[in-house]
């Protein structure tokens, strides 16, 4: 290095996908009547009072809290699998809370000791982040759907297998017999199965408890891991149930060898969720009603969309569950999404999700109920 050239420092990572969005975003704010904006799928109402009240009442927070989490917190969340996701028996120190579920997905693959030469698969289309937490462990990440799609030199190398059901943002739901499929087939190459499940509450249709559908299954569900949860994590964030966003309210389940790791790893690393905070998931966790009461608003907002997307010439595939609609036109990504900015709409684009996300967009159903029924005027009113 020359004298007086700087140095540089720092991870050489993708460029934020989002910050594409700066000129759509321009176009749509043109409108008359203001964005309406369902490109991200940010939470918009009100985090429920007794949550808040929990998180005031343990503002007194003078000490340390502590990384495993507090027994109360973990023997909640133990009833709250049992009770919502059909996993009895969960033992309470085989769980762990997180600073909400993105910076696990983001630093797990380095928790877990991988790095140059280890594999990590995702899904086709998925979260970003699955991507960049392999990258920041220096492993490779892969795009399948099925461990079966790899060839032999790379299966080799898998060491960590994402699945995220109810997918985002496809919507798309993995069955008991997928999720076994998939868990045998990692396990056979000694490989963690992490799941990340944080739209498991908001299945629809099928997967509709209260429409007389079936649960969304959890990777640790008995059906699904044959009573054992060796090799096998569950993720799940708070953030869409509960409308706890801003509070990074998450946690991890599963493997004991692998928790207790990650709980001793934290520890040093001092990644730990505050105290306050974890008396906020206590306490949501043991209320169902909030839950529900905010299932109803996304239903009510999902049952307007679909049908005004639908006229408009669009195609809705999987959505099944979660927070989104996959849809299509049948023109390619950026220009639909310039279209819908015309309208004073944004939607996410889908190839921020994989190169298989090409020709789909992502609709939210984050938006008020005003905002929603503008949505929909505006795609009546321009009908193709």
């Amino acid at each position: 290095m020359a004298d007086g050239e700087p140095t540089a420092f720092g991870l050489h990572l993708p460029d934020y996908p989002w910050d594409a969005m700066a000129p759509y975003q321009e176009i749509a704010s043109r409108h008359d009547d203001g964005v309406v904006n369902l490109s991200i799928g940010t939470p918009i109402d009100p985090t429920p009072q007794l949550i808040r009240s929990a998180l005031a009442s343990a503002a007194d927070a003078h000490g340390y809290p502590t990384t495993h989490g507090t027994a109360a917190l973990r023997e909640s969340i133990s009833a709250w699998f049992a009770r919502r996701r059909g996993v009895p028996g969960l033992d309470p120190k085989d769980i762990l809370p997180t600073v909400g579920s993105k910076e696990l997905v983001a630093w797990l693959p380095l928790l877990l000791g991988l790095g140059e030469g280890d594999v990590v698969v995702r899904p086709s289309v998925a979260y970003p982040t699955y991507d960049i937490g392999a990258h920041l462990a220096g492993a490779t990440p892969v795009a399948a759907n099925s461990l079966a799609d790899l060839p032999p030199d790379l299966r080799a190398r898998v060491r960590l297998v994402w699945i995220n059901s109810p997918g985002n943002p496809t919507g798309e739901v993995l069955g008991v017999d997928a999720l076994r499929a998939i868990v045998a087939d990692a396990r056979s190459l000694g490989a963690v199965v992490a799941s990340d499940e944080c739209y498991g509450e908001l299945g629809w249709g099928r997967w509709d408890p209260a429409d007389g559908g079936e649960a969304v299954p959890s990777v640790l569900d008995p059906r699904v891991c044959g009573g054992t949860h060796d090799l096998l994590l569950a993720v799940y964030s708070l953030s869409k149930q509960s409308n706890l966003a801003g509070y990074r309210a998450a946690f991890t389940a599963g493997d004991p060898k692998i928790v207790a790791n990650l709980v001793n790893t934290r520890k040093h690393a001092g990644m730990i969720v505050p105290y306050p905070v974890q008396e906020a998931m206590r306490v949501a966790l043991g209320d169902d009603v909030h839950v529900a009461e905010q299932k109803d608003l996304y239903r009510r907002r999902r049952a307007l969309l679909i049908p005004a997307l639908e006229a408009a010439g669009f195609t809705i595939s999987g959505s099944e569950a979660g927070l989104y609609l996959w849809a299509s036109d049948g023109r390619p990504t950026w220009d639909t999404i310039g279209w819908l900015a015309g309208l004073g709409i944004l939607a996410g684009p889908g190839t921020f999700y994989g190169d298989a996300g090409e020709g789909f967009i992502r609709v939210a159903l984050t938006g008020s109920d005003e905002r929603i029924e503008a949505a929909v005027a505006r795609l009546d009113g321009a009908r193709r």
